[in-house]
């Protein structure tokens, strides 16, 4: 039975909805997407926002962790997203070393996403000089959503994958990183792996929508990485994710049930074949006999 609400808004996401929907207190609704079919999943479903993470370089492209992925990778894959979205707003992550060595270099980075991708905005991490890099970004016209918390490019500078802001001067220097990108300009920013009333307390000086990914429900939406909430991937996750489906079962199961029918040549059946008439198959067959002599 499908779960799709009964009524979609079907008119296309701007950042003036975002921010209509963050002020009457509507939870925005942002999933990752990395190919045609999930980008189609989630326009049928009515996300509001989709991103193109660099996520995809461990959940489809095999990397140990996003930091090998190169934004010619992230292109093709934000550009077969596009393909499938019509009405939620496409940001596109800007990958490890795209962004960080001057304005120009993020400026450029960020216009290949748009122009060739076709993505509405682009997302990039951290706060200090990479907020002049957005404030840059900004200024050439292109929508940036900012990042803080635990950002994956620099997890290992971080400590590893783990809570970020649990002491007091921590949590300073996320209001102070977030406070930044959004005087920068940034339209939205994502919190990631921030405890929960850490991220109320910061959430509560913002004027622009916040994303949380494991920072609780005081926060402006929520954003899940598709792989994750489907359960296309082995192991359990970070303790923020819950899932909503384990399709990755369902997929090994299917594969499998498809491998023993071909063994033990169950499949294909009469059903799967296609069949030619009767006369022209008898000429066929003699004229096959005449070419092999």
């Amino acid at each position: 039975m499908s779960s799709l609400p009964e009524i979609l808004d079907t008119r296309p996401m701007t950042l003036p909805r975002l921010m209509d929907k963050r002020e009457a207190g509507e939870p925005i609704v942002m999933v990752t997407a990395y190919d045609f079919p999930s980008a189609r999943a989630a326009e049928r479903a009515g996300v509001d926002v989709v991103l193109v993470g660099d996520s995809a370089a461990n959940t489809v492209l095999g990397y140990d962790s996003t930091v090998p992925i190169s934004v010619d990778e992230l292109l093709m894959l934000a550009a077969a997203v596009r393909r499938g979205l019509r009405t939620p707003l496409l940001v596109g992550d800007l990958p490890f070393g795209s962004y960080e060595i001057s304005d120009a270099q993020a400026i450029a980075t960020a216009q290949r996403f748009v122009k060739e991708a076709g993505c509405d905005a682009i997302k990039l991490e951290g706060g200090g000089v990479n907020a002049e890099r957005a404030r840059a970004i900004v200024r050439a016209g292109i929508p940036v959503m900012g990042h803080v918390g635990l950002t994956p490019q620099t997890a290992t500078a971080l400590g590893g994958w783990r809570a970020q802001g649990r002491t007091a001067d921590r949590a300073l220097e996320l209001a102070e990183d977030a406070l930044d990108l959004q005087a920068a300009g940034c339209f939205s920013i994502v919190f990631e792996a921030i405890p929960s009333e850490v991220a109320a307390v910061i959430s509560s000086k913002m004027h622009v929508p916040v994303i949380g990914i494991g920072a609780g429900p005081a926060v402006d939406g929520q954003v899940l990485v598709f792989h994750d909430l489907l359960g296309i991937r082995e192991g359990h996750g970070a303790r923020f994710v819950k899932r909503y489906a384990d399709l990755l079962d369902d997929m090994v199961d299917g594969v499998a049930a498809y491998a023993a029918d071909v063994r033990s040549r169950a499949y294909p059946g009469p059903e799967h074949a296609y069949s030619v008439d009767g006369e022209e198959l008898s000429a066929f067959r003699a004229a096959v006999e005449e070419l092999a002599g």
